[in-house]
């Protein structure tokens, strides 16, 4: 089922801002205002905005350069008006103000009725639902562009995947089946931002009808309403610990899950929904890690990987445990020093075999930390994909996902920010 409407973007080449940031004051949008300052094209129209003004102000002094000009935006996320305002004056609203769950909502409706293109970081499914039922049909009617997890969540699960299409396509070599990212190797801290989501999820997850959505693999698979049913084992676990073998006969030891799994996974489904399904009748996916390739040490290691996965979401649901958690948690606003950042690093690879049976793999590689620096470059990326090369763009509009809204042209941009980002018959 198609969710796309073919629509102008009404008057958004005679908006005030080609992109504005939103939350531009927190650690992560610091650094995506950075990036921007350091990155963006001559002559890019950009506002930072949030509750502060003292901050805003703050924010561009230190940065100074390309950003010491820009003009700052005073908008609330409890204050309706304020973003309705905000939004109306750029072509682009990127958010990095979260929990999405929590300060999410108003600004994506905002953006949708604007007809303004929205990009954001969040991993959270409940608030993509939300998005998807509240947001999709007045954004596909207005000509915007939502666009959900243009961050480590869900970038390079987006991209590799749309990659083995797109090469696959053009080899003739039929559809994907069975296919799964590996996390090959990572670098980096966990965002105080991630904790505080996970913190949401946890609490929303105490009821029932929210732990249901979560637990479906087809959780965002559908237009507005209520979300297809379907049963657990209809896709791979999120807590999956599989021998690599059965990914690709070029790996070897035992695969670990990925604790980005249970969001990932959902936006790659939803792409394959957006598309049509042309990725596949029998396209299935999952996500793993790689935790070695000596075989005992490495089953021994997924299997305490999975173990810990579930015991930590458990434990984050329950307030005595959470209490303690608290204490050593990274808090929201939190991140690593610049030297940390530059160090850290993450390489993807996703394998499928098409039905004609040959073999393929893409691979997203990126320098900097996952969570902060390299986020940061997708995140800032894919705003000016939005903002800019609106020509090259599918005439795609709704809840959409970074791979159907942005596709190509992302993976170009990202490609010209140095990283690595292909797909290989084997």
């Amino acid at each position: 089922m198609s969710e796309d409407a073919t629509v102008a973007s009404g008057g958004s080449d005679a908006r005030e801002f080609d992109v504005v940031v939103f939350g531009a004051s927190g650690f992560v949008g610091e650094l995506t205002t950075r990036y921007l300052a350091d990155h963006a094209p001559a002559g890019t129209r950009i506002a930072l905005a949030g509750r502060s003004e003292t901050k805003l102000v703050a924010v561009r002094e230190r940065i100074g350069g390309a950003a010491a000009g820009w003009p700052v935006i005073i908008a609330d996320a409890d204050s309706p008006a304020s973003l309705d305002a905000m939004v109306a004056r750029t072509r682009v609203v990127c958010t990095t103000v979260g929990p999405y769950l929590k300060y999410g909502e108003a600004l994506v409706v905002a953006a949708a009725t604007a007809g303004t293109d929205y990009v954001d970081l969040t991993g959270e499914v409940p608030f993509v639902r939300f998005s998807i039922d509240k947001a999709h049909d007045i954004a596909a009617a207005s000509g915007a562009r939502i666009v959900h997890s243009c961050g480590f969540d869900s970038v390079p699960s987006d991209l590799t995947v749309w990659a083995l299409y797109r090469t696959i396509a053009d080899d003739g070599a039929g559809e994907l089946t069975d296919t799964t990212l590996v996390l090959q190797s990572v670098r980096g801290g966990v965002s105080g931002g991630t904790i505080d989501s996970v913190r949401v999820i946890a609490e929303q997850a105490k009821d029932p009808q929210v732990r249901r959505l979560m637990l479906n693999p087809q959780a965002l698979s559908s237009g507005p309403g209520s979300p297809p049913r379907a049963g657990m084992r209809s896709e791979p676990s999120d807590l999956n610990i599989v021998s690599a073998r059965k990914v690709d006969p070029s790996l070897s030891g035992t695969l670990a899950p990925f604790f980005m799994a249970s969001h990932n996974t959902r936006i790659v489904r939803r792409s394959n929904t957006l598309l049509d399904n042309a990725y596949g009748e029998n396209f299935h996916y999952g996500e793993t890690m790689n935790v070695g390739d000596i075989p005992v040490v490495s089953a021994v290691t997924a299997g305490l990987v999975g173990v810990g996965t579930g015991a930590f979401l458990g434990a984050m649901s329950l307030r005595p445990t959470r209490i303690l958690l608290d204490r050593i948690l990274p808090a929201p606003g939190d991140g690593p020093n610049k030297k940390t950042r530059d160090r850290g690093h993450f390489t993807v690879e996703t394998f499928t075999t098409s039905t004609t049976g040959r073999r393929y793999r893409s691979r997203f590689r990126a320098h900097g930390d996952p969570g902060y620096k390299a986020t940061a470059v997708m995140l800032g990326e894919s705003a000016l994909t939005l903002a800019l090369d609106r020509d090259s763009l599918p005439e795609r509009h709704g809840v959409l996902t970074p791979a159907v809204a942005m596709g190509d042209a992302l993976i170009a941009r990202l490609r010209r920010a140095g990283c690595t980002i292909d797909a290989v018959a084997l």
